[in-house]
């Protein structure tokens, strides 16, 4: 039962705006039990999400903002968006379909990034509360956006379950044939968002492997987890290893490799991870439809904006668990394909679970 609220939503009037001719909104969800979430269509994003903690206390556990305005400075960061058309680095920013050779916009270094310079977080996409519970939003990419080919048709829904979770359900299809990792990148702290601290959380992957880097962060080779700061098949804290003299720890800054979970390509989700607040006592537990899950710990972060909490976003005081296939996919037979026929449509389900650590 709650006993109180330490936080609110953010107004709904902070983010009417008008941007790229489209008009920007907030939109609440509740679900019958414990849960409150905001969420925007610039970007597909969740704003806040409001779980109680071990005292039956609310506590935003979603990082972010409380103006349109904010997200458009810090857009470079994703926070709570919905990422794509492809999610993770891709070499060069270069791939191939059937010999034909694209070029992407290169915005990290020699490579790409998350969509480019205009990747999915910085559109504003269509908005229909289907419900108290849920939230629809869609965009359509035109073909050559960023390089990609195909004009892509995306919609994501948003729902509290009334199992105390966070649904997102992906569906898109082009009408080329094309490339799509899409992913919602959610920064944590289930400690609360002005907690600064995130090294006590607790962390369970379910990986034997993970997606080794050089040192621009593009995947190499799969390496197993055993006997290195990566192997977190049982319980460790995030900071425990996480400036261990290491080369893949070094490459990343920290961690921000992606995973291999063990179920595979599953058909229905399953469990991918599982993290503890030390504090709050609240526990989050990851499923996922997709192949891999990407542990970032918020290596760039580096305090240059203020959180709708009033603090800033400093280095590490936020974590993701992005469910995803592997950065450099399409460059690498090896790797679960992205590869997304045309005139097929495709789909994807993550589950966030939350319940109190007993």
């Amino acid at each position: 039962m709650l006993k109180q609220i330490k936080t609110q939503l953010p107004s709904k009037e902070k983010f009417i705006a008008t941007i790229q001719g489209k008009e920007t909104a907030l939109y609440y969800l509740k679900n019958k039990i414990n849960l409150f979430a905001a969420l925007t269509n610039y970007g597909a994003r969740v704003v806040s999400l409001l779980v109680p903690d071990k005292n039956g206390s609310l506590t935003d556990i979603n990082v972010g903002f409380d103006t349109i305005e904010k997200y458009i400075d810090a857009e470079d960061q994703c926070y709570g968006a919905t990422v794509g058309r492809y999610a993770g680095r891709i070499a060069g920013g270069k791939f191939s379909i059937d010999d034909i050779e694209y070029q992407l916009t290169v915005n990290n270094g020699a490579n790409a990034i998350h969509g480019g310079n205009t990747g999915f977080q910085t559109r504003v996409w269509d908005a229909n509360q289907i419900n108290n519970q849920s939230v629809q939003f869609s965009y359509v990419s035109v073909d050559g956006e960023e390089g990609y080919p195909g004009k892509f048709t995306i919609k994501v829904i948003y729902t509290l379950t009334d199992n105390d979770e966070l649904k997102m359900e992906f569906e898109y299809s082009s009408d080329k044939k094309t490339i799509a990792n899409i992913i919602n990148h959610n920064f944590y702290n289930l400690n609360g968002e002005e907690s600064r601290d995130i090294n006590h959380h607790l962390l369970q992957i379910n990986s034997d492997s993970f997606n080794a880097i050089n040192k621009d962060c593009i995947p190499t080779h799969l390496e197993g987890v055993k006997n290195t700061p990566f192997d977190f098949t049982s319980f460790h804290t995030i900071g425990e290893r996480i400036n261990a003299n290491d080369v893949q720890i070094k490459n990343g800054a920290g961690y921000d490799h992606t995973f291999v979970l063990d179920n595979g390509v599953p058909t229905k989700p399953e469990l991918a991870a599982t993290v503890i607040g030390d504090l709050s006592g609240i526990a989050m537990e990851v499923y996922t439809t997709e192949p891999g899950v990407h542990f970032y710990t918020g290596n760039s972060m580096h305090g240059l904006h203020t959180f709708k909490s009033g603090v800033k976003d400093d280095y590490r005081t936020a974590f993701c668990l992005e469910t995803q296939h592997y950065p450099n996919s399409p460059n690498n037979p090896a790797a679960p394909s992205t590869i997304k026929e045309a005139a097929k449509k495709y789909s994807s389900v993550t589950i966030h679970k939350f319940f109190i650590h007993q």
